[in-house]
């Protein structure tokens, strides 16, 4: 049996787990195989990482989201950049590292044997429109793109600021948050998307794994147009993080063997109002979809009170990815394997 960092590295690596391996998110996280570390200040875990604490105050940034007191992280109420500033007009905030990392020790031991994850939180694109308005921001890549870019620039430098960070405090892996899908497609076409922003993710990427990191990259929505763009530019782990929205047939057939995905049971639709039956039987489509006999898929299970999901359903998602635990282990035998290309 490996180790339960070991068995995560496997998986992403198509190296042959033993076993599926877990990540639980909000909730739970030493049950799973990989625990989480946040590094933005004021945000989720802001004073407590191991405790899961959310503070969502004024970010280190200078954006404020308002609680909505449902359990969900609010929204913003006001652009805090009504014009769209120079790059040099920009307030960048400081590394605070000593602050920043004060918690590392004890998240360390508490981790024993899993993969460490420190997360970014919000990151990138979602922090500009967090920034500059949701609409604002729209408009700034279309009608000034040039103004807008060595803004963006900022806010990815500061980001490799905190992955190096991160790689310097024994971190495995490094995680990005940005929501490009709506659930029937992208908020930006993929040409202006790839004209703007792949060319960042791909020197952040390559400067995390230059350092050693795994990337794991969140987004919600349908993005499949632009899956095979962050597997080309160095992503280890995407989360689809609302499978309802994608066909992942078609993402199987371009992906499987060659991407691993990190897979909750939706969300919105079959963890909130489907029996556990029916979770169970979500889990094994997607692992037949997705995953291979070396690898290639993680599965994500997350509390959502706030949305509805029973005590029931949130122990369901927990013992289906159980089940693909032990039907990993019974393929695998010794966890010999190789990835597989279906496309």
């Amino acid at each position: 049996m490996y180790s339960r960092k070991e068995t995560v590295d496997r998986a992403i690596e198509f190296r042959g787990p033993s076993r599926v391996p877990i990540v639980f998110w909000n909730r739970d996280q030493t049950k799973g195989d990989v625990m989480l570390y946040h590094l933005s200040l004021g945000q989720p875990g802001d004073g407590d990482p191991l405790a899961n604490v959310r503070d969502w105050s004024t970010n280190e940034w200078g954006y404020r989201l308002e609680s909505l007191d449902d359990g969900t992280m609010g929204h913003p109420s006001t652009a805090l950049w009504a014009e769209l500033p120079l790059a040099e007009e920009v307030n960048v905030p400081s590394p605070r590292g000593e602050e920043r990392m004060a918690a590392v020790p004890a998240f360390v031991a508490e981790s024993e044997d899993r993969y460490r994850l420190a997360s970014l939180d919000l990151s990138g694109f979602t922090v500009y429109t967090l920034l500059r308005g949701f609409e604002n921001a729209m408009l700034d890549f279309v009608a000034a793109p040039d103004r807008f870019q060595p803004v963006m620039d900022l806010i990815t430098d500061f980001e490799s600021r905190l992955i190096e960070m991160a790689a310097r405090h024994g971190f495995h892996g490094i995680h990005f948050a940005d929501d490009w899908g709506t659930q029937r497609g992208l908020m930006l076409s993929p040409a202006l998307w790839r004209k703007l922003f792949k060319p960042g993710y791909r020197r952040q990427f390559a400067f995390a794994h230059e350092l050693g990191l795994h990337v794991w990259y969140h987004c919600c929505g349908d993005f499949a147009p632009i899956m095979p763009d962050f597997h080309e530019i160095g992503a280890d782990v995407l989360n689809i993080a609302q499978p309802n929205t994608v066909d992942l047939e078609n993402v199987g057939c371009r992906l499987r063997g060659k991407q691993c995905f990190m897979m909750p049971v939706s969300y919105q639709t079959v963890s909130i109002s489907g029996t556990p039956e029916d979770i169970h039987a979500e889990a094994q489509r997607m692992y037949r979809l997705l995953a291979t006999e070396a690898g290639g898929f993680i599965g994500y299970v997350e509390e959502y009170g706030c949305m509805g999901m029973s005590e029931e359903n949130y122990q369901a998602c927990e013992e289906a990815f159980r089940r693909l635990t032990s039907r990993a282990a019974s393929t695998n035998g010794n966890g010999a394997g190789r990835a597989t290309d279906d496309a």
